[in-house]
Parts: structure tokens; C-alpha cells; sequence
């Protein structure tokens, strides 16, 4: 039978000694919740991680791990890598069980069986292997998840046509209920990784924090040619890419509801430690359901209530005063873009959102409530305007990038369209308010960019689409 492989990280990547590995498990939670609010999303499909020292992306990697404790999945497959050596195909270690300073984490000797018996993955030895890409995920996932059985892969080379075999073996253990963990750190900056794309000097947090999210762009885009691309074009040093990317061309097979990743935090060291000659960037990063990103009645509800009692204010008062929600649920206090509309008799009497920049819904509500009264250039103030108004709210889900319009479905996604320095948003409800066909859609978001019909079309031309939750 496969023995008990002891971790040879405690005492190195995090504290040997139980009661201090717990203490710093409880810190990085804590701290986590206090930086993100105590939401959470429902039915995870999956996870990207980073996988330094738990005391530097801990906090970043709680985000995605309070998600397990919330909903504990009755398995979870580890897709990790080797950063000491290259091989072939996806290697499963031949383990029974991973100790740690907080007891044994099972391997799901089941799981690994049936993968052998598919290739690429194979089974090896597991000091051929062993990685804290793998096992720093696991103390995390015992204070989150104990007692889940763990499936440890190594992701080694692979050309398309087997990833492209793998994720199909990694599609049906989805289907049958287990939660990936993709473990990766994004850039690795500074001489010490022999990548410095630019100087280290005062704006080189900025300029982290834009090659980062240019790659979580990508990886949103859920297409790994275009995720592998990206990163060949531009160099940039995500040290997961072999993870990532099987991981994106498992997602592109699950059936049922369509998924979008969710950026759930982001640091990097440099913020941490304040030096940033020699940095590495942590996501992590969420993909869910589109139905995931759905507020229940009762969050419905406190947000119309705000934004009607913001109205109303205005109207009474002439000032700008948003009123907030009566009571803040944690789904209020996540961040999302938000579009308020107003209406009267079939009319549009401003819309106005947070495409660029996201807010806790309890506070961009009521403001993008003001703003629609007041700042959309289109359409004069609502003040003295006689009779009720109707608001519309538009809750949108996380955006994902597009390859080509192909992947745009008419009156079920909006559109984002970025080129250059222009750029325009349309809800998916205006098509169908006007009985638009795709193209229609695509020509009226050039148009609103300040752009011709066809500007979508350009081969600098970023196109997103999202999917948006509308209530009134």
C-alpha cells in the first residue's frame, strides 16, 4: 500500500509547530476578511492560488480557501508543478496520504487510480515531484476543509492535443463534484528572476499591478491558446503556466451554466515587504457560474430601497446624498460593477455605472443613483422632472475577454469594447429593447466609442462580454 509522504516544508515555507501554524492560518483568514468584507460566491468550479511562504501570500491565498470553508466540495484535485525539474506529461505521485504539522491530508486513491489508467497522467514516485507548488496549498486547505481527499497532480509538458485529452478526464471528475486548485504566482520581477520589463523605480507598483491584471485578463478569457499567447508575446513570468493552462481547457469543457473568473485579491510582495527590486505578484482568482453572481430577494430588495430613498432625497432636497441600503447583508459588501437606469413612461432619463472601477454594491448603488439623476451628459437633470421614476439596477458578473466576436451571444451578454483610448459598455438588455441581431449590437458599441460601425472588428480591438443580473 502507498505510505505517508511528510511534508518537507513545515519549519521552512510555515511553522513546524501546530499551535503556531494555526495561529498564523487564523491571522492570514482574519486578514483576509478585513481586506476583502465576509461575502463569499457559491458552487466554485475552481481556484487559482499562489504558493509562496504563507506568511507572505497567505492573506491573498484565504481569499479563495475561506470560499471552501464556507461550502467544503467532496473532492479537490491540486494542479501544481515541479519548479526543480521538467517531464512529460502530468505526474501523480504514489502516495497514500500527505502529513503535515496538522495531521494527514487523504489522497484519493480512487481518483488517482482511474487517471493512470488515462495518459498523459502517469503515476511516479513522489520525491520525484515533491513541490511546495502542491504542498504549501495544504495546511490551508485542512483549516479550511479538513478530511477532503486531495488528489496532487504535477503538470509537466504537454502539447495541445494532450491537454486537450487531460482536460477531458478533468472535465468529468468536475462533473462529479471536485474543486480544482490551480497553484500559481503571477510575475516574478527583478534581477534575481532575470525579467525587469522596466526600471525599479516609483512606479513600478503601478506597473505591476498592469502587466498582472493584462495576465488575469487572459486567464478570464478561460482560452488557453489566447492565455499562452499573451504570455509568449509579452514575456511575462507566471511560473503556473502549464497549471493555468490546462486548467482554462478543463473549464472550456464543463456543461451546464457558463463560468466567469473572479479577481478575489491580489498583492504582491513588494507591497508587503516595501521593496520592490525583487517582487512576485499572489492572486487569487475565482471561477464560478454566471447564476453565482445572482443577489437573492432580500439583496434585491435593500438595494432598491436604497437607491428609491436616494432618489427621493435628491428630488426633496436638491442635495447629493446617497442614503444606504437599511441594512448591510455581506452580499452588499461585495464589489461589483453596477449600472443604475432611470426611467419614466418607457423613457431613459439617465444610466450611468462603475464599468472601470468596482465598489462595494451597498455604496456604488446609491451613488451611481446620483450619478444617473445628475451627470449623464446625455439627458438633462431629473430634478423638477413631475411623476414617479422607475429604477432599474444591473448587477454585472465578471467580464471575459473575447478572442473575436464568435464568442458574443445577443441579448444574453453585454459588451465592453476597448480600443486605444476609446472605449463603450452596453447592457445586454438593449438589444433586446430594440430587436437587435448580433451585429447590430457590436456596430451600436463602436458607435458609442466615438468610433465607426465596424471599429469592433480591428485587430486592436478588445472585446469583453459579461452577463448582468437587471431588477426594478
Amino acid at each position: 500500500m502507498p505510505g505517508v509522504h511528510i511534508s518537507p516544508f513545515s519549519g521552512q515555507w510555515y511553522p513546524q509547530r501546530p499551535a503556531e501554524l494555526t495561529a498564523l492560518l487564523e491571522e492570514v483568514f482574519a486578514n483576509s476578511e478585513r481586506r476583502l468584507g465576509p461575502w463569499v460566491l457559491p458552487r466554485a468550479a475552481g481556484f487559482v492560488v499562489p504558493h509562496a511562504g504563507l506568511m507572505y501570500s497567505g492573506t491573498v491565498a484565504a481569499a479563495a480557501y475561506r470560499h471552501l470553508r464556507e461550502q467544503p466540495p467532496a473532492r479537490i484535485v491540486v494542479l501544481g508543478f515541479s519548479h526543480r525539474m521538467g517531464h512529460a506529461g502530468i505526474a501523480v505521485p504514489d502516495i497514500g496520504s500527505i502529513e503535515t504539522p496538522l495531521g494527514e491530508v487523504p489522497v484519493d486513491r480512487g481518483v488517482v487510480e482511474k487517471l493512470c489508467a488515462s495518459p498523459p497522467f502517469h503515476l511516479v514516485a513522489e520525491s520525484r515531484v515533491c513541490d511546495h507548488s502542491v504542498e504549501i496549498q495544504l495546511p490551508l486547505l485542512q483549516h479550511a476543509a479538513a478530511n477532503v481527499p486531495v488528489t496532487p497532480l504535477y503538470v509537466g509538458h504537454i502539447d495541445d492535443a494532450g491537454r486537450l485529452d487531460a482536460a477531458r478526464t478533468l472535465a468529468e471528475l468536475a462533473a462529479g463534484g471536485a474543486v480544482f486548485l490551480v497553484s500559481s504566482d503571477f510575475t516574478h520581477y527583478g534581477p534575481e528572476f532575470y525579467y525587469r520589463p522596466f526600471p525599479c523605480d516609483e512606479f513600478t507598483p503601478d506597473r505591476l499591478r498592469v502587466l498582472d491584471s493584462d495576465a488575469m485578463e487572459n486567464t478570464g478569457s478561460l482560452d488557453a491558446a489566447l492565455f499562452l499567447e499573451f504570455l509568449d508575446e509579452t514575456g511575462a513570468t507566471l511560473c503556473g503556466r502549464a497549471p493555468i493552462a490546462l486548467w482554462l481547457e478543463t473549464v472550456r469543457l464543463l456543461a451546464g451554466e457558463e463560468i466567469f473568473q473572479e479577481a478575489l485579491d491580489y498583492q504582491t510582495s513588494g507591497d508587503i515587504l516595501d521593496d520592490y527590486r525583487n517582487s512576485v505578484s499572489y492572486a487569487a482568482l475565482g471561477y464560478f457560474p454566471a447564476g453565482a453572481f445572482e443577489l437573492g430577494a432580500e439583496d434585491r430588495d435593500l438595494l432598491l430601497a436604497s437607491a428609491r430613498n436616494t432618489l427621493q432625497r435628491l428630488c426633496e432636497t436638491s442635495e447629493r446624498q446617497p442614503v444606504p441600503p437599511p441594512r448591510i447583508t455581506p452580499g452588499l459588501t461585495r464589489k461589483a460593477a453596477v449600472f443604475v437606469s432611470l426611467h419614466q413612461d418607457g423613457r431613459l432619463l439617465g444610466c450611468v455605472g462603475t464599468p472601470g472601477e468596482r465598489l462595494p454594491l451597498a455604496q456604488a448603488v446609491p451613488e451611481m443613483t446620483l450619478a444617473a439623476a445628475l451627470d449623464d451628459p446625455r439627458f438633462p437633470s431629473v430634478l423638477g422632472v413631475e411623476g414617479e421614476i422607475r429604477v432599474e439596477i444591473s448587477v454585472l458578473s465578471p467580464m471575459r475577454k473575447l478572442r473575436d466576436a464568435s464568442g458574443f451571444c445577443v441579448n444574453r451578454h453585454g459588451a465592453y469594447l476597448r480600443v486605444g483610448e476609446h472605449s463603450s459598455l452596453l447592457l445586454p438588455q438593449v438589444a433586446a429593447g430594440r430587436g437587435w441581431a448580433a451585429e447590430q449590437f457590436l456596430e451600436a458599441l463602436s458607435r458609442k466609442a466615438g468610433l465607426g460601425p465596424k471599429a469592433w472588428q480591428a485587430p486592436e480591438a478588445r472585446l469583453s462580454v459579461f452577463r448582468a443580473q437587471v431588477f426594478a
